[in-house]
């Protein structure tokens, strides 16, 4: 917990009025117009720079120059199938990017779109793994207003017109619309999953103008927060002297990012509806066969807001009505005419030509009078499609039906509900909000890194999804089907092989593992060849309550490395989900435990080495689930064989302990368990010389795959022992009395080998090598200790070792680059100089940043914790730093440069917030040493999995309470 010594830390208070007048704070201090006080804020006429992407030394580039062949030619390959490789450092993006991001739009996996802070609507990623970063320069928010008497009359785009391509003369796209606004006087405010843009007096100086931005992002809210909508509410207060006629205008292109717009075929349809909402229909016909897509746009009347539409212009010369009529009516008018609602939809467009809608809704607002007017855009792709074949619906259908036309109830639905969704937002937020003795940047930026759940590429599909079951099944399930599970010759009934005990009741949560799980001979492929597809065949895995069946999840690594739920750097984020929405953490951990199990024989020819392999071995874990088949063809990542990895199977024992151990779902644990000794068994193999301990083998075997590494490690050695202890303590609890005496016995001949080997007095080595980095101090030594701590475990060293290794990686790796202000570096020699063995050494993660950050607060080090993390907030999210709010990097070098924008492991900044508030089922765990509790044979010998396997002997009432920590000798 935190500590009474933060209240004497300097806060980086934001207070609003640096932005704002507070005289306007108070016009606006009435159904949530005002932004909070704890948000990160930027003024509209900030300047977006552009970013600078890091580049590799000549040394990097000598050492990785076949591979670098290899890579072109792979990605050369895959472009060649219509395929993009899923990591591609080759191809730049056409549009550079910049520090020009806010809030995405949305809620999970159902398709996101990013807005701006000043107003533009970008990052489109609406189809799976592909993303349009430009931004849609017809989609913008638009306000006229005029005074009794028409004597004074404003127009203006509600985002200042720093774009290129506008100002052109005689256009009659939206270079003719009023970009009018400075943005000298306007501010955004944002606090995820809400934003607020606050026009103090521009253009009208009379007028104060709220937007507030909302998306259905409501944690352990599993319907609402996969819903693909946003609300835009607009506050309006004169404080002139005469009455205002105030229209706001909403127009939206017809457009999935890019060029979509031109491919032809698309179609815009007037609605009207219940509840006063009426707006437009967008149909997308998307190309090269991906699923259709409806946009709604609409507006809500009310007794006091009139709406009207145009339910189509365009943004060239030849359209029937242009961009220039379309404007000028407004100017002249304020509305569109009322016909409009009753014309039909419109004629399909032509190749090339852009298709438009617009929504307007205008009010009277009285003299120091105000006015709410709400606008909503949906939009409904409901089937996911990847390039492989493979089709699901997704999680949103399972409420609103598999329709495209769902988007006219949804955007329904949201105009009806934010009011509800925004009192479930400030519950949640509140209490941390309202902490004082937290920091004020962590408070927003906390929330804020949560922007990554909706804008990262996140998929939510339902359980029963078109090709579950039946016609889309890829061609080595179909197979598998046919030969009713026969595996080299003898047909498999895994149902045969589930026991149960006594002690469980006929609770289907009660049920017990699989018994004896095939070898691994009879799951390496089929009859034929072909790998096997468990995801198909161990139900096993799958929950038996409804409640609990919240569909499955992916999330992308990041948007420049297209690979789904990446295991390595899900350890990392892990902690946002968990705490936000835990059956979504545990379903993906279900997922990962079902590939433990499985196999497959394809051959992947790895890059960095040119070796073959196989694509997925038995009891290793993935590194990934797929890039364009996922759960069905994994481990798309291909530069190492991930087979060989030393971090990735401690990393599952210890996700999964964790989860257990917080959540408290025997179910869960008693479903994995098989998982999770398939898992520590396969690790057996790397302990070449019979010490407890795994080696590594002299190449970048673990998430820093650039950074080679020889013999024992502190960052796996760590691991391992951490997952030795956990699953000691998770074969305790589940009734695995063998197979706990084996990981303690293990434990007790691993740990003082680690110590003896790496510890030097006041940190652990890299490693045990000889290498010139071999000493080097690397800021994620302790990567399993903060596991450790993150789950009750007892700590895996003393204190002042734990304590001394972290004030060495603060000294060193945080306060010798920049005085602090930039994160902690992964590598720094213990003579002060950065470790440039690789590119990887020499930067800065951000994620990993905020994982020692966490660790240092379980350890009770809370002022060097939120001043290493501060780094990365001063770098990444200051008005003084480089620009990657919104979009926060993988790393970034000593001077600023970044490699992979809007990536996953940032999310571990939650890490922080689980140290700082461990959770009830945690910190109320017998605080006993487990290892201590274990009797072990004096010469016990690895478990077999072999004849009767694992058999669960522990009652449920005794699963988490203290007499499941009783000796089981």
């Amino acid at each position: 917990m935190v500590g009474s010594n933060l209240f004497q830390r300097r806060k980086h208070s934001w207070p609003p009025e640096e932005y704002i007048s507070r005289a306007t704070l108070q016009l606006f201090d009435f159904d949530s117009a005002a932004p909070p006080e704890h948000a990160w804020r930027r003024r509209l006429d900030s300047h977006a720079n552009i970013l600078k992407e890091f580049s590799v030394t000549f040394r990097e580039a000598i050492k990785m120059v076949r591979l670098g062949i290899r890579l072109w030619s792979y990605i050369r390959e895959e472009a060649a199938y219509g395929r993009k490789a899923p990591i591609d450092p080759f191809t730049r993006e056409s549009c550079k990017p910049s520090a020009s991001q806010g809030v995405p739009l949305g809620g999970m996996g159902s398709g996101s779109i990013s807005r701006g802070f000043r107003g533009e609507f970008r990052q489109w990623q609406i189809i799976p793994g592909i993303r349009e970063a430009s931004p849609v320069m017809a989609n913008q928010f638009s306000i006229f207003i005029s005074r009794d008497g028409g004597n004074k009359k404003y127009a203006s785009v509600l985002a200042p017109g720093q774009h290129e391509g506008l100002g052109k003369q005689d256009d009659y796209g939206i270079s003719s619309w009023g970009w009018n606004l400075s943005g000298q006087n306007s501010t955004y405010h944002a606090l995820f999953p809400r934003a607020w843009t606050i026009y103090d007096g521009e253009p009208d100086p009379d007028l104060k103008v709220s937007c507030r931005q909302i998306s259905p992002f409501i944690p352990h809210n599993y319907k609402d927060s996969s819903l693909p909508t946003a609300v835009f509410v607009y506050t309006l207060v004169n404080t002139g002297r005469e009455r205002a006629k105030v229209s706001l205008l909403f127009t939206w292109a017809n457009s999935v990012g890019g060029i979509s717009h031109l491919s032809g075929d698309h179609v815009n349809e007037p609605f009207t509806g219940e509840d006063g909402v009426s707006g437009v229909l967008l149909h997308h016909k998307t190309a090269k066969g991906n699923p259709p897509v409806t946009f709604a746009i609409a507006a809500c009347e009310t007794q006091n807001v009139n709406v009207t539409i145009l339910p189509s212009f365009g943004l060239s010369q030849g359209s029937c009505i242009t961009a220039k009529d379309m404007w000028r009516t407004m100017v002249r008018d304020g509305q569109f005419d009322q016909g409009n609602f009753c014309s039909g939809p419109t004629m399909p467009s032509s190749v090339g030509e852009t298709l438009c809608a617009a929504v307007s809704a205008s009010a009277w607002v009285e003299p120091h009078g105000k006015c709410t007017v709400a606008f909503a855009v949906a939009w409904s792709s409901p089937q996911v499609k990847f390039l492989k074949g493979s089709l699901y619906y997704r999680r949103y259908t399972k409420y609103y039906g598999t329709s495209e036309r769902a988007a006219h109830q949804l955007v329904h639905d949201a105009l009806k509900n934010y009011k509800q969704w925004e009192e479930e937002i400030e519950k949640w937020q509140n209490p941390i909000l309202h902490d004082e003795r937290l920091p004020e940047w962590y408070k927003f930026t906390l929330f804020n890194e949560l922007y990554f759940l909706v804008a990262g590429g996140t998929v939510w599909i339902d359980s029963q999804s078109p090709d579950e079951h039946t016609v889309n099944l890829p061609r080595t399930t179909r197979k598998l089907e046919e030969k009713n599970m026969r595996v080299k010759g003898r047909k498999v009934d895994y149902t045969e092989r589930v026991e149960h005990s006594a002690t469980f009741g006929s609770n289907q949560s009660d049920r017990a593992v699989l018994a004896g799980l095939p070898c691994k001979d009879e799951l390496a492929s089929t009859e034929d060849g072909n790998p096997m597809d468990f995801f198909h065949s161990v139900s096993f895995l799958d929950p038996q309550n409804e409640e609990d069946d919240v569909g499955r999840f992916l999330y992308l690594e990041g948007v420049e490395y297209i690979m789904w739920c990446t295991y390595d750097v899900h350890f990392y984020a892990s902690f946002a989900l968990l705490e936000l929405f835990p059956k979504i953490e545990l379903s993906i951990q279900r997922d990962f435990a079902k590939a433990v199990l499985s196999e497959d024989g394809r051959k992947v020819r790895f890059l960095a080495e040119g070796h073959w392999g196989i694509r997925k071995v038995r009891g290793a874990v993935p590194h990934d689930l797929g890039t364009h088949d996922p759960w069905n063809e994994m481990n798309a990542y291909n530069i190492h064989d991930t087979s060989k990895w030393k971090d990735l199977n401690p990393k599952f024992v210890l996700q999964v302990y964790r989860d257990f151990s917080a959540t408290g779902d025997l179910a869960f644990g008693v479903d994995v368990w098989p998982s999770i000794r398939a898992a520590m068994e396969y690790m057996e193999q790397f302990d070449r010389d019979n010490d407890g301990l795994i080696e590594n083998d002299g190449f970048p075997d673990q998430t820093y795959d650039t950074w080679t590494v020889h013999g024992i490690s502190a960052y796996c050695g760590c691991l391992w022992l951490a997952a030795l202890q956990a699953a000691a303590a998770m074969a305790v609890q589940i009734g695995d009395k063998d197979f706990a005496e084996w990981c303690k016995a293990t434990f007790l001949k691993a740990k003082p080998v680690f110590e003896a080997k790496l510890w030097n007095g006041s940190y652990f080595n890299y490693d045990s090598g000889a290498s010139s980095n071999s000493k080097s101090i690397q800021a994620d030594q302790l990567a399993g200790q903060w596991y450790t701590a993150s789950s009750g475990l007892p700590p895996l060293f003393d204190d002042g070792k734990i304590r001394s290794s972290l004030q060495k990686i603060y000294d060193f790796n945080v306060m010798k680059v920049r005085g602090g202000r930039m994160g902690a570096v992964n590598g720094m020699h213990p003579n002060g100089k950065v470790d440039e063995t690789c590119m990887q050494s020499r930067e800065i993660w951000t994620g990993v940043t905020y994982g020692v950050a966490a660790n240092m607060i379980l350890a009770g080090m809370e002022e060097q914790a939120f001043t290493t993390a501060e780094g990365i907030f001063l770098a990444g999210w200051s008005e003084e730093g480089y620009g990657y709010w919104f979009q926060t990097p993988e790393a970034w070098t000593i001077d600023g440069h970044f490699r992979s924008l809007i990536y996953m492991r940032p999310l571990s900044i939650w890490g922080m917030q689980w140290a700082l508030s461990l959770p009830k089922a945690i910190m109320e765990a017998p605080h006993i040493n487990m290892m201590d509790r274990i009797c072990s044979s004096p010469m016990i010998s690895w478990p077999s999995s072999n004849g009767s396997g694992v058999r669960i002997v522990a009652h449920r009432a005794g699963c988490f309470g203290n007499s499941s920590f009783r000796c089981t000798c």
